[in-house]
C-alpha cells in the first residue's frame, strides 16, 4: 500500500529528499559490497535480560538469514501489506526479523516494550494485524507468555512467532524453525513499482489520550536518518551503539536508519546501568552512542574512546544539561512520532535553540532539501501555542484497516494535507526559538499526556484524586511520581496501590516510581493541577514520599 500519492513522492524525489531504495535494499546494498563486514552485534550481557547467548553476524550472514526468514513469512501465508507486530528488546534476531518482514513486503508495527497485553491487543486489532513476533522474555517479564495470551484474544492473528530460547508452547520459535528448514525457502522477487513509497511501518504516538498509529513509508524513514547524518559527519562504516528499543522514531530514526544508510556496524544495548553503557561504548570503540540528554555529562566523562560522538535525545522533560563536553555531541529533538530535528552542539556545550521553519543542516545552514518544516501556531488569548510539521519525514495517519483514525477524540495529531500534521503538542519556546518539543512537566517520555494518567491513579478505591508528575533524575533522566489525596477516612496502602495498578494491567511506563500523599493537590488559577509545585515538594519533603 502506497503511503503517499505518486505526485507527492515524485516531488520529494526531484528535490533529492527521497530515493527508490527500501530499507532492506539499503542493507542488501552493503551486504553485496562488503559481505564480511560486521553488521549487527548483540550486547555481551544479553543472556542476563533475554533468552539466548549473544551473537554477531556479518552483512553476508545476516543477509542470508533475512532472505530465508522473508521467504518463510511468505510461504506460511503472510502476503504483501499484511501487518506483523514486533515486540522484542535489542537483539540481532529482532533486527533480522524487522528487515525480513520488510523484504517480504509486510508492514511492521514495532510495539513499545512497556506495553501490556491489553495495549498490544487493542493496537493489533485496530490495524488488522495478521502476525506477531515476540521475544521470550525481557528481564523478568515473560513477553512470550503475553504474546500467547494475545493470540487467544485476537482471532484475526494467524501466526504468533517467538524469539529466544525460552519460547512457550503455542508460539512458533523462529530460530528452530529456520534451522530445520535449511536453505530450501526461496523468496519470490518483489514486483512492486516504487517500493520505497509503500508503507513500511506503523508506529504509535505517546501523547494524546490514546496511542495513535503513524504510517511511514521507507522514504519517510530515510529522511529521518538523513537529518542526523547531516549533523554527524561520520567516517566510512561507523560503529553505532543503540540502547533504545527499536519501536519508534527514537530507536529506529536515530539508531537503525543512520546505521543502514552508512553501512556501518550496529551494536545493540539494553540499558541496565550508565557504567555498562559507557564501558560498552569504550569496548566497541563506538563512533556514535545514543543517550538521554540529562545523562550525557556523566557519560561524556565515562567513555574512554576519544572519537565517540554522543547523540543526546532531548524531549519535553527534563531539559538538556549545559556542559562543556570532551566528546562531540549532537542534540536530537524528537517530537513524539511526528518528526525529529538534529543540531550539532557547539564546543561550548550549550544545546542550540532553533527557530521554527524549514530545518536544513547545522546551525540552520541550507545543505540539501529541508527534511522537515516546524511551524508554531499561536493560540488565541489564554490558549497555548501548538506545533505542526510538514515535509519528507512527516508520517500519515490513514491505514486501510482502520477508518477515521485521525478523527477520534483525544488524538495527538491530524493530517490537514498530504505530508502535513497538525498536532496537540505544545512547544517549549521563548516566542522566537525552540529549545525542545513539548512543555516540560506536562508530558512524560514514553507515556504522553500526564492528565490521562491521573484518572488511572484516581480509580483506586482509597484515593479521592491523584496527579502524575515528573521529577528530574541524575541517573534515569526523569522519573514518574504520583501525588494522591486519600478518600476521607481512608489511609491508602502503597503496596496495595502498586498491586492494584499491576492487576489493572497499567502500562509499565505509567507506574510511578514513588507516591506522595497529600491533603490536597496544588492547583493553578485556572484549576489545573500545578505539577511544577508537586515536583518542588518532593525535594522539600522527602519524608512524605512513600
Amino acid at each position: 500500500m502506497k503511503a503517499v500519492s505518486d505526485t507527492f513522492a515524485e516531488t520529494y524525489k526531484r528535490q533529492g529528499a527521497w530515493s527508490d531504495l527500501t530499507l532492506d535494499q539499503l542493507f542488501k546494498k552493503t551486504a553485496e559490497a562488503a559481505p564480511d563486514r560486521l553488521a549487527i552485534a548483540d550486547a555481551p550481557d544479553k543472556a542476563e535480560w533475554t533468552g539466548g547467548e549473544p551473537r554477531q553476524v556479518t552483512y553476508g550472514e545476516a543477509d542470508r538469514e533475512i532472505e530465508r526468514l522473508a521467504g518463510f513469512f511468505r510461504t506460511v501465508g503472510l502476503a504483501a501489506d499484511h501487518v506483523i507486530g514486533l515486540q522484542a528488546p535489542n537483539t540481532v534476531d529482532m533486527v533480522i526479523a524487522f528487515l525480513a518482514a520488510l523484504r517480504a513486503d509486510l508492514v511492521v508495527t514495532p510495539l513499545p516494550l512497556h506495553w501490556r497485553q491489553k495495549n498490544v491487543v487493542a493496537a493489533l486489532n485496530s490495524i488488522g494485524a495478521k502476525g506477531f513476533v515476540a521475544a521470550d522474555r525481557v528481564e523478568t517479564r515473560m513477553v512470550g507468555n503475553d504474546a500467547r495470551d494475545v493470540a487467544a484474544e485476537l482471532f484475526s492473528l494467524r501466526f504468533v512467532f517467538g524469539l529466544g530460547k525460552e519460547v512457550p508452547d503455542g508460539l512458533i520459535e523462529l530460530g528452530t524453525m529456520l534451522a530445520e528448514i535449511g536453505d530450501d525457502l526461496i523468496l519470490p522477487a518483489s514486483d512492486r513499482p516504487s517500493a520505497s513509497d509503500h508503507v513500511a511501518t506503523i508506529s504509535w504516538t505517546r501523547s494524546g489520550a490514546e496511542s495513535q498509529p503513524m504510517t511511514r513509508c521507507h522514504n519517510h524513514w530515510t529522511a529521518a536518518g538523513e537529518a542526523l547524518l547531516r549533523e554527524m559527519e561520520l567516517d566510512d562504516a561507523p560503529r553505532f551503539l543503540v540502547p533504545y528499543a527499536l519501536s519508534g522514531l527514537t530507536g529506529l530514526g536515530t539508531g537503525v536508519l543512520p546505521w543502514l544508510m552508512t553501512g556501518g556496524s550496529l551494536h545493540l544495548h539494553h540499558p541496565t546501568s550508565l557504567k555498562r553503557l559507557a564501558d560498552h561504548a569504550t569496548a566497541v570503540k563506538a563512533d556514535v552512542v545514543l543517550a538521554p540528554g540529562p545523562l550525557v555529562a556523566v557519560l561524556d566523562q565515562a567513555i574512554a574512546h576519544e572519537k565517540t560522538m554522543i547523540a543526546a535525545w532531548n524531549v519535553a522533560s527534563p531539559r538538556a544539561t549545559n556542559y562543556t563536553p570532551r566528546h562531540r555531541m549532537v542534540d536530537v529533538h524528537v517530537a513524539d512520532e511526528f518528526a525529529l530535528v538534529a543540531h550539532r552542539r557547539p564546543e561550548t556545550g550549550t544545546p542550540v535553540n532553533f527557530p521554527p521553519g524549514k530545518q536544513f543542516g547545522s546551525a540552520g545552514r541550507e545543505s540539501g532539501p529541508a527534511l522537515v518544516e516546524v511551524n508554531v501556531t499561536k493560540g488565541e488569548e489564554g490558549q497555548s501555542a501548538q506545533l505542526s510539521f510538514e515535509g519528507p519525514m512527516v508520517p500519515g495517519l490513514k491505514w486501510h484497516q482502520g477508518a477515521g483514525l485521525d478523527d477520534v477524540a483525544g488524538v495527538a495529531a491530524k493530517n490537514v494535507g498530504e505530508g502535513v500534521l497538525e498536532t496537540t503538542l505544545k512547544p517549549d519556546w521563548d516566542g522566537e526559538t525552540l529549545q525542545s518539543f513539548g512543555i516540560p512537566g506536562q508530558l512524560a517520555p514514553g507515556i504522553g499526556d500526564l492528565t490521562a494518567i491521573d484518572d488511572v491513579y484516581s480509580s483506586y478505591p482509597d484515593i479521592a484524586e491523584a496527579a502524575a508528575f515528573v521529577v528530574e533524575d541524575g541517573v534515569m533522566g526523569a522519573r514518574l511520581y504520583a501525588a494522591v489525596v486519600p478518600t476521607p477516612g481512608r489511609v491508602p496502602d502503597a503496596k496495595a496501590f502498586f498491586a492494584f495498578l499491576d492487576a489493572q494491567g497499567v502500562d509499565l511506563a505509567a507506574i510511578p516510581n514513588r507516591v506522595l500523599v497529600l491533603q490536597s493537590l496544588p492547583r493553578q488559577a485556572d484549576g489545573r493541577v500545578d505539577r511544577e509545585r508537586l515536583t518542588l515538594r518532593t525535594q522539600r519533603l522527602p519524608s512524605k514520599v512513600a
